[in-house]
């Protein structure tokens, strides 16, 4: 994106450092990372059963919903979060300032992995990722800085080297409307079409970081980005 900030973000550089970091712990794991995994995932009947009032479940459900915002599935899951991460969060905290930003993250994912859970209230399979928390950031910028320019590329291999802007608001509404679509595919019969993507926790961090903008958000500075219309017309 076209949309510096005004000082150097420690928090969205230490969660980069931190994802990557666990990711490589991960890899040195070899055949005990399933159990690794199963430790710290969250886990969806555990978080039902917070949320129906049975408090021993606070402290690990707390504990592992924290851990699994740091763990990543494979390298394209470690990636795509990270590239997301990188391009919108070091703006989204340049407004809310570096602790509130923490703060934000952190509820964000919870409120994904709540969303999950109530989505998918049984299953015994242990979500991970930081894609949630992600997403809360996202909606941040879709609200903070909806008219800056994000360059994208298209995935289609005889014009991949084509790059071109769009607005912001247009790059992740367009995602968000993805995340919805294949999160009411794992509700149907086309479940099996979602590979495994808990697209419940995308959109959920999503809704919830749209809400937690209005408490964190800071009364905009003058922009220092180049909005999409400024920089087409040019």
């Amino acid at each position: 994106d076209r949309n510096p900030t005004r000082g150097f973000v420690f928090v969205n550089t230490l969660l980069l450092l931190a994802n990557i970091g666990v990711f490589l712990y991960e890899l040195s794991l070899g055949d005990r990372l399933d159990v690794f995994i199963g430790t710290w995932g969250v886990r969806s009947p555990e978080v039902v059963a917070l949320l129906g009032g049975d408090l021993a479940y606070l402290q690990p459900v707390l504990l592992r919903g924290t851990a699994a915002m740091f763990l990543h599935g494979g390298w394209l899951h470690l990636i795509f979060n990270m590239l997301f991460l990188w391009i919108f969060g070091d703006n989204v905290e340049d407004n809310f300032g570096s602790l509130p930003y923490l703060l934000f993250y952190l509820l964000s994912g919870y409120g994904a992995s709540v969303a999950q859970a109530l989505i998918t209230p049984s299953s015994p399979v242990p979500a991970i990722g930081a894609s949630g928390a992600i997403s809360g950031v996202l909606a941040a910028y879709l609200l903070l800085y909806p008219r800056a320019s994000v360059r994208a590329i298209l995935p289609i291999p005889i014009l991949f080297l084509f790059s071109f802007f769009v607005p912001a608001w247009l790059m992740i509404i367009v995602w968000f409307a993805g995340q919805l679509l294949n999160g009411y595919a794992s509700l149907t019969s086309a479940a099996e079409m979602t590979g495994g993507v808990a697209y419940g926790a995308h959109v959920g961090g999503f809704l919830v970081g749209l809400v937690l903008t209005f408490l964190f958000r800071k009364p905009q500075r003058p922009p220092r980005y180049d909005t999409y219309r400024e920089y087409y017309r040019r």
